[in-house]
């Protein structure tokens, strides 16, 4: 499913990305965050969002390069918890609920007109409105179940610390996001630009993250730290077994 390729690297991708540009000490929490220098804050911003047990993160734009805006809404846990959706304008959407070992999913008729196009029609009106169930280990939906996933984004960062030609950091001027004060770190890099906006007041986590250039743009908001996954699931007048749905002959998605 391009759609789910498309969320693990707008969801995962631009915050590893962004988030990795390190080098400098880090700083101790009784720092002015908005007076340290570039590096120290991009340190700062990585080990809070290392440190946090959930989330919820909000990604739109073009981030894979093709130009077809699209949008990802997602609450998730270290845990393998996670809620939300992936929406991919025209070419349909997907809502998604993954507890514990469980994984539902809901496409749209858009999606399955798109993306299934032999047999799509046939998925759609025997769903009826309904979600597909899987177990989250099923590997035909492991794009799925990764970017539900909030130490999928922990490796990431962790992985890519000691990257190398991260290009040239710079801080910006202090501004707000969503009525919240942050200083912005960007990076540059031939023709892409990525910025990351972090918090100075309370933890320094990053709360947006702007990618410019080489072919990509988007934005990725970070909100809910912390807070609880909802924990409500789809009650099985809701839900059709995967199983089922596509049988053991169809490819996998």
């Amino acid at each position: 499913m391009s759609g789910h390729r498309w969320a693990a690297r707008a969801a995962a991708g631009a915050a590893a990305v962004a988030l990795t540009v390190t080098g400098g000490a880090v700083a101790q929490a009784d720092d002015d965050i908005a007076s340290l220098g570039a590096e120290q804050i991009a340190d700062r911003s990585r080990d809070a969002l290392l440190g946090v047990s959930s989330l919820h993160l909000s990604a739109r734009g073009s981030l894979d390069g093709s130009g077809d805006p699209m949008s990802v809404d997602l609450t998730l846990d270290r845990e393998g918890n996670c809620t939300g959706g992936v929406d991919m304008g025209e070419d349909g959407s997907v809502e998604i609920v993954k507890r514990v070992g469980d994984v539902w999913l809901k496409p749209d008729k858009a999606f399955w007109e798109t993306h299934v196009p032999v047999g799509g029609s046939t998925f759609d009106a025997i769903l009826d409105g309904r979600y597909m169930k899987a177990k989250a280990d099923d590997p035909r939906l492991l794009t799925v179940t990764e970017v539900c996933d909030l130490d999928t984004f922990r490796e990431l960062i962790t992985d890519n610390a000691d990257a190398a030609d991260r290009g040239t950091l710079t801080k910006g001027r202090e501004t707000e996001v969503n009525g919240e004060p942050v200083i912005p770190v960007t990076r540059a890099q031939g023709d892409e630009r990525l910025t990351v906006y972090v918090a100075t007041e309370g933890e320094p986590y990053p709360v947006r993250i702007a990618v410019r250039g080489s072919g990509e743009e988007g934005t990725v908001d970070f909100s809910g730290f912390d807070r609880p996954v909802p924990a409500r699931t789809p009650s099985a007048d809701e839900t059709v077994d995967v199983t089922a749905l596509l049988g053991r002959s169809v490819k996998p998605v």
